[in-house]
């Protein structure tokens, strides 16, 4: 194996660190400290995982939890009433509605009702709108998190030749956005794309972020290129990515694993976009 891993705990635990840093900074400054509303709606237990999870990470940071959890009987009007609650509140720095919602609301139309200054997922189509025109606001925390990795292997983006594989609007679009802003020549790879090894093996960035287990083989990768595992797919075997960790990692200059790679830090930069969101409405950014 030639490639060096990326460890995506040790950074998130340096994001993490930094995010709680700043937050008793605030605190002593300003004596306001940042809170972030994650709002669940049923009793999924995956969700319920994800969410204690998000609280569990921003106590430890001294962000202020304004959980709130309804019913799975809740009406799309009780939980719009909820965001607009939280809209409100002086107190709350972002928001966060825990996706899927159950069956009978319209979760899309939910999330479009969170405040863009507070939309710590960036999945508004206001944020989605600032990221596409360079507009400062809040990205989405996946991608943010792909960008921190690579910025902390000291991954040159000016100029480089970036792939993405995956269009969806949660992870490929937003990356490939975030690497044009970083100057880098951004290709996005789809279900439809021809000849798609030969295309990432064009790639001195190459980011996988389609859902399918070990798409990704040792053909589609330059030499020394930084690979980027988006996936998590679950299998008899236990957790995979989109990439053939192994055969890339005899080929790449930089893979991440799975798990242990952009995984941990998803949460990190949920932190930080709450960090953020609570430092432009004190206007400090």
């Amino acid at each position: 194996m030639s490639a060096t891993i990326i460890d995506g705990r040790e950074v998130a635990a340096r994001v993490r660190a930094e995010v709680a840093r700043d937050v008793a900074e605030m605190r002593k400054r300003t004596g306001r400290i940042p809170g972030l509303a994650t709002i669940l709606v049923g009793e999924d237990p995956a969700s319920e995982v994800y969410v204690r999870g998000k609280r569990k990470a921003s106590a430890e940071a001294g962000i202020t939890d304004h959980h709130q959890h309804l019913p799975a009987g809740a009406s799309q009007r009780e939980v719009a009433a909820v965001i607009e609650e939280c809209n409100d509140s002086p107190d709350v720095s972002g928001i966060l509605l825990q996706l899927p919602v159950p069956e009978g609301l319209d979760g899309k139309a939910l999330t479009a009702m969170i405040s863009p200054d507070k939309d710590v997922d960036g999945l508004t189509q206001v944020s989605a709108g600032r990221l596409m025109q360079g507009a400062p606001g809040l990205r989405p925390c996946t991608p943010l998190g792909v960008i921190e990795l690579l910025d902390s292997y000291s991954v040159a983006l000016e100029g480089a030749q970036a792939v993405v594989v995956g269009r969806s609007d949660l992870v490929g679009k937003p990356v490939a956005f975030l690497l044009l802003e970083r100057n880098a020549t951004v290709t996005m790879c789809h279900s439809r794309t021809k000849d798609l090894p030969g295309v990432c093996a064009r790639a001195d960035v190459l980011i996988a972020a389609v859902g399918r287990t070990e798409l990704i083989g040792a053909d589609y990768v330059k030499p020394g290129a930084a690979v980027i595992d988006v996936g998590i797919n679950r299998t008899e075997d236990g957790l995979k990515g989109d990439v053939q960790f192994e055969p890339v990692a005899d080929k790449a200059g930089l893979i991440t694993p799975v798990p242990g790679g952009v995984g941990p830090m998803t949460i990190a930069m949920l932190l930080r976009n709450t960090m953020t969101a609570a430092q432009l409405a004190a206007g400090e950014q």
